[in-house]
């Protein structure tokens, strides 16, 4: 089945045309596929090896600060949202005195409950049996 890149959400494509991800840095020319292959040297293996390292140093700092200014912008929308939505419940909603702390009858004076005292049966509980009758 042929898609649209653009409009798969997992694609690279989708994420840089949505504003999720870097589309314009230098270190993304660094990740560039060389195709004229190199003639092996052990100080440019080294050189390299640190730079790749350097690089993705400030790779994963600049995608820090991308994702921080993206999520600030989210932030202030979810503010307002949340203001928005708690002036409407203060507008729709009237508010009534708190209850008094004290109950009006006094913790001193208790009122006294009759309470049926549970009946002896009859039936009692058999050897791992049920209650009730035997059955053969």
């Amino acid at each position: 089945m042929k898609r649209n890149p653009r409009k798969v959400r997992w694609t690279k494509a989708f994420r840089k045309a949505a504003g999720k991800e870097m589309t314009i840095d230098s270190t993304i020319d660094f990740e560039k596929r060389r195709n004229v292959p190199v003639r092996y040297d052990r100080d440019l293996v080294q050189t390299t090896i640190k730079a790749m390292k350097r690089v993705g140093e400030i790779k994963a700092r600049r995608e820090r600060a991308f994702f921080k200014n993206r999520m600030a912008v989210s932030r202030e929308t979810q503010r307002a949202h949340r203001r928005k939505i708690i002036e409407g419940v203060k507008a729709g909603v009237k508010l009534h005195e708190p209850m008094s702390v004290e109950s009006p009858v006094s913790s001193k004076v208790q009122e006294k409950i009759k309470v049926t005292a549970k009946r002896h049966t009859a039936l009692l509980p058999g050897e791992g049996r049920s209650m009730g009758m035997d059955i053969d």
